[in-house]
């Protein structure tokens, strides 16, 4: 047995891909896309037709963007390629669902992060266009950023059934104040977490390692909160550096994992040993009351890597939106 079907055991795995080829080798349940993902996927030439065809919807359809969630009103081309990019998000998760049984993830523009109403309005366009396309809104996650603004958003769009993936995630108030909205499920990221402290403290980089990460520890130390308390919420570990990260946490309600990491692990022969598991709790937090605004606000002010993390996310995804949104100009 390999490491990833023994990790199968424990955890359910998550493709974090939006080149569908992948999907049937590694027999992961759901998948998860991005903006830098599903640009990539553009990229690629044998998904040109998927480019072609979100480029002509968008010509066809560009009325339905009269009341732009980004572009203005009046400028045809910004509406043309808003509409261009949501369709295209959509068909590569139309493609990925074809080849697993689960749910896809499809994000938000990440440039709308901040503003509650335009992110329940984009989510519902995204529902509508998969609905469009036969696929029913219980096999998707809509990604929306753990901003203040993300989580109400999504707590909107959690009452009309639309469940949400709330992403980057850094801070364990974040993830409190998800659990709190009634969020399906979040996705706390490790790698990028790691990333911070070793440009922080370099000195103590070769420490943080194994159940000393300082992303396998804030994961953890979630999980744990959430199955003391009996929250519903998915705690699903995101954005891996490295195999041993994903090992620490077997035993997570799910783990979302890149094929490079994939292809390690099925690679490597072993039993995987469960770290995480809610009958075996390793630690006590006392539950914390309903989080405020101005809480939230001020957990922000006082968590320097939570807050640098979750910009420079949102920043990234923004500029490769703009980069899809260039790619697509071309062919208008």
């Amino acid at each position: 047995m390999n490491q990833l079907e023994s990790l199968k055991k424990h955890t359910c795995v998550v493709i974090d891909t939006a080149d569908f080829s992948l999907l049937k080798e590694f027999s992961a349940e759901d998948a998860t896309t991005n903006p830098s993902l599903v640009l990539a996927g553009s990229q690629v030439p044998q998904h040109a037709h998927l480019v072609n065809s979100a480029v002509e919807f968008a010509r066809s359809n560009v009325s339905r963007l009269r009341d732009g969630l980004l572009s203005s009103a009046d400028d045809e081309r910004a509406q043309l390629l808003e509409l261009a990019v949501d369709k295209l998000t959509v068909s590569f998760g139309v493609e990925i669902l074809k080849a697993i049984p689960g749910r896809v993830s499809s994000e938000v523009d990440a440039r709308l992060s901040y503003d509650a109403d335009k992110m329940v309005k984009k989510a519902q366009h995204i529902v509508q266009l998969y609905a469009e396309a036969g696929v029913p809104k219980e096999r998707l996650y809509i990604k929306l950023a753990s901003t203040w603004e993300g989580i109400r958003a999504a707590e909107r769009l959690e009452r009309e059934g639309i469940n949400c993936n709330l992403t980057l995630l850094f801070s364990f108030d974040q993830a409190v104040a998800c659990a709190q909205a009634g969020v399906a499920l979040i996705s706390p990221f490790v790698g990028r977490v790691l990333d911070w402290y070793k440009a922080k403290y370099p000195e103590q980089a070769d420490t943080f390692i194994g159940a000393q990460d300082p992303g396998v520890i804030a994961v953890t130390k979630i999980y744990n909160y959430y199955k003391e308390h009996g929250y519903k919420t998915v705690v699903m570990g995101a954005s891996f550096r490295n195999t041993g990260e994903v090992l620490e946490l077997a035993g997570c309600d799910k783990l979302t994992i890149s094929p490079k990491l994939l292809q390690e692990l099925a690679s490597t022969p072993g039993e995987v040993v469960r770290k995480l598991d809610p009958a075996q709790l390793t630690q006590s937090i006392p539950k914390r009351s309903e989080l405020t605004r101005p809480e939230s606000l001020f957990e922000r002010e006082t968590n320097n890597m939570a807050v640098e993390k979750l910009e420079e996310g949102i920043r990234n995804f923004a500029k490769d939106t703009e980069k899809l949104e260039a790619l697509i100009a071309t062919l208008l």
